[in-house]
C-alpha cells in the first residue's frame, strides 16, 4: 500500500508542475507564431489545463480501467465548478464581462445534455465516441471564428495581459512545451497505477478512485490558475479556465477515451455522478450568463458551491465502507 500512495503523491505533484511547464511553454509559443489572445486563452489554454485528464483516461481506457477514465473526466467537471469555482469566488466574487464565454455557458450545458443521453444506456460505444469528437472538432472551429471576429473581447485583454508580464523566448517556451508534454505521460502512468493499486487494496471501485483522489489531482492546474487569475482581478480567465476545461473533458477526453476502447459503465455514473454534473452546470449558467448585465458569482453563491461538492464527496465516501 505504500508504494501505490508514494506513486499517487509523486505523480500528482509531478502532473501539476508539468501540466503548468506545459501550459506557459504552449501559450507563449502560440504568441510568437502570432497566435490571436482570445484564441490562446479558449483554445491553448484550456487543451493544456485538460491535458492531464486527457492522458490520464487515454491511458486507463486503454489498460481496461473505465471507471477511472470516465470519473476521471465527469469528476473534474465537479470539481471544477464546485470546489474550484466555489473557492475562486469564496476568495474574490467573479464577474464575468466577456461575450465569448457567455456564449460558450449555453454551450457547455448542451454538451452536458448529450453526455447524460450517451451515458443514459451504461454504455459509451466507439459511435458515441465519435460523436462527441466530432461536436468538438466543430466546436474548436467555432472557438477560431469567435476570436477573428471578437477579438476585443474582455477575455482576449486579459490574456494578453498575462502573456505580456510573462515573456519567454521561443526557444525556451518549445524547450518547456516538449518537456511538458513528456513528464504528462510519465507522471499520468504513475498516478493510474497508483490509483488501481490502491482501488484493488481497499476492494472499492475505481469509478470512486477516479472521482475522487485522480479528478481533484487532475483539476488541480484549473486551481491554482483560477484562484491566481481571481487574486489579480482577471475574472473571465479565472471563470474561462473552468468553461473550456469542462467542455474539453466532456468531449476531448471522454471521446479520446472511447475511440481506444468502449467503455462500459455502472448505473450509479448516470443516477448520481451525470446528474450531480448536469445539476452543477445548470447552477453555473444560471450564476455566470447575467441576465439582466454581466454575470457573476458572489460569496454565498461560492459557498453553496463548495457545500455541494463536500457533501457529493462525502456521499461517495460513505458509499466505500458500505
Amino acid at each position: 500500500m505504500f508504494l501505490p500512495i508514494l506513486a499517487i503523491v509523486f505523480g500528482l505533484m509531478l502532473l501539476v508542475w508539468s501540466a503548468d511547464r506545459f501550459v506557459g511553454g504552449a501559450s507563449s509559443t502560440a504568441r510568437h507564431f502570432g497566435m490571436p489572445p482570445l484564441l490562446i486563452g479558449m483554445v491553448v489554454v484550456g487543451f493544456g489545463t485538460s491535458a492531464p485528464e486527457m492522458v490520464v483516461s487515454a491511458l486507463a481506457a486503454s489498460q481496461g480501467n473505465p471507471g477511472i477514465a470516465l470519473g476521471n473526466a465527469y469528476g473534474s467537471n465537479i470539481t471544477n465548478i464546485a470546489l474550484i469555482l466555489g473557492v475562486t469566488a469564496l476568495i474574490s466574487p467573479i464577474a464575468v464581462h466577456s461575450q465569448v464565454l457567455r456564449k460558450e455557458l449555453p454551450i457547455l450545458m448542451a454538451v452536458t445534455a448529450l453526455a447524460a443521453w450517451q451515458i443514459w444506456d451504461r454504455t459509451l460505444t466507439r459511435l458515441d465516441a465519435v460523436v462527441l469528437v466530432a461536436v468538438f472538432a466543430g466546436l474548436m472551429g467555432w472557438t477560431i471564428r469567435q476570436s477573428l471576429r471578437q477579438p476585443t473581447d474582455a477575455l482576449a485583454a486579459e490574456v494578453a495581459q498575462e502573456l505580456t508580464a510573462q515573456p519567454l523566448p521561443l526557444k525556451r517556451a518549445l524547450m518547456w512545451l516538449g518537456i511538458g508534454l513528456v513528464l504528462l505521460i510519465i507522471s499520468s502512468r504513475i498516478l493510474v497505477w497508483g490509483a488501481v493499486s490502491i482501488a484493488q487494496s481497499l476492494g472499492v471501485s475505481d469509478l470512486i478512485i477516479g472521482l475522487t483522489i485522480v479528478a481533484v489531482g487532475t483539476s488541480l492546474p484549473e486551481f491554482a490558475s483560477s484562484i491566481i487569475a481571481a487574486r489579480k482581478g482577471e475574472h473571465d480567465i479565472a471563470i474561462g479556465n473552468i468553461i473550456g476545461s469542462n467542455l474539453f473533458n466532456t468531449l476531448a477526453v471522454v471521446g479520446i477515451a472511447g475511440l481506444i476502447s468502449p467503455l462500459s459503465v455502472g448505473p450509479e455514473v448516470f443516477s448520481r455522478d451525470i446528474m450531480v454534473m448536469a445539476g452543477l452546470t445548470l447552477l453555473l449558467f444560471l450564476f455566470g450568463y447575467g441576465f439582466r448585465g454581466p454575470g457573476r458569482i458572489n460569496r454565498v453563491e461560492g459557498g453553496a458551491l463548495v457545500a455541494a461538492y463536500v457533501a457529493y464527496t462525502g456521499y461517495l465516501i460513505s458509499t466505500m465502507f458500505s
